[in-house]
């Protein structure tokens, strides 16, 4: 498995595609190849760079706590080993806190900006989620803390669906099998980057093109959040999904891709 040493780790990584270099970072619990139904369209036209994140999947999982800075440490020592500059980044939800120290700490390896679901400070709402997905982890079974996990990402337009209904089931049931399951420590090192988040001033400062995008039915990072963002980065453009939450992106997977695409080809 292609691993590399980056900021004292080691990080699983897979390339996927040709073309300009798109840099995909995932959220909290979720390993790389989360990103497969984005990536098997991007593929077709950007160099898809999909890592798993410090503290799941096949990358490192020391005792925590992270921070966003260091996980975005992470991935410019990826890109150094690459040796690729100035590529297009996509960051869903902790991918999206991750991104944004990317860009504000090494400015020169950012050329363009997707922000998922984004925020730039944790409210104590917002903190609650992750302390209580932290209790659920060290609780639940692991198909039990995978139905936590649906609860808070998708909308009740999506829980409406008799065939999603299956296919949530379906997952449940695979993730209670997964055989490399994240540890609790992983989880709480991620929780604890994603408590401590605070990026709001410093975003004035991220000149890259920017794309925020999310659901106006998100419970898990409400509205706000992408609203605040958008509004810290000086002409980042907004997208809100009507009706559809956290996992907008596997809600309306066939509008999304295809909107992301066209914007980053737009800005490459």
């Amino acid at each position: 498995m292609p691993t590399i040493e980056t900021n004292g780790i080691n990080l699983y990584y897979e390339i996927k595609g040709e073309g300009e270099p798109l840099l995909l970072i995932m959220g909290i619990t979720a390993p790389g190849s989360v990103w497969g139904p984005h990536v098997a369209d991007w593929q077709e036209h950007f160099q898809c760079i999909v890592a798993d994140n410090r503290g799941v999947g096949f990358s490192d999982k020391p005792a925590g706590p992270y921070t966003s800075a260091m996980m975005a440490d992470d991935y410019a020592g990826l890109l150094d080993h690459l040796g690729m500059e100035n590529v297009s980044v996509v960051g869903c939800s902790m991918g999206s806190i991750i991104a944004q120290q990317l860009a504000i700490r090494h400015p020169h390896k950012v050329k363009s900006l997707v922000l998922m679901c984004p925020w730039a400070r944790c409210d104590s709402y917002a903190k609650g989620v992750f302390q209580q997905m932290i209790n659920a982890k060290a609780r639940f079974t692991p198909a039990e803390f995978s139905l936590h996990i649906q609860l808070l990402i998708f909308s009740k337009s999506h829980w409406d669906k008799p065939q999603v209904l299956k296919e949530m089931e379906e997952g449940r049931l695979a993730d209670g099998e997964n055989p490399f399951p994240q540890p609790l420590h992983g989880l709480e090192g991620q929780a604890a980057a994603c408590i401590h988040h605070d990026a709001l001033a410093a975003l004035a400062e991220v000149k890259s093109p920017t794309l925020v995008i999310g659901g106006d039915a998100d419970i898990f990072t409400p509205v706000w959040m992408a609203r605040e963002v958008s509004e810290a980065i000086k002409g980042s453009q907004l997208y809100l999904y009507e009706g559809l939450g956290h996992g907008f992106h596997f809600e309306n997977t066939p509008d999304f891709n295809p909107r992301v695409r066209e914007w980053l080809l737009a800005h490459s």
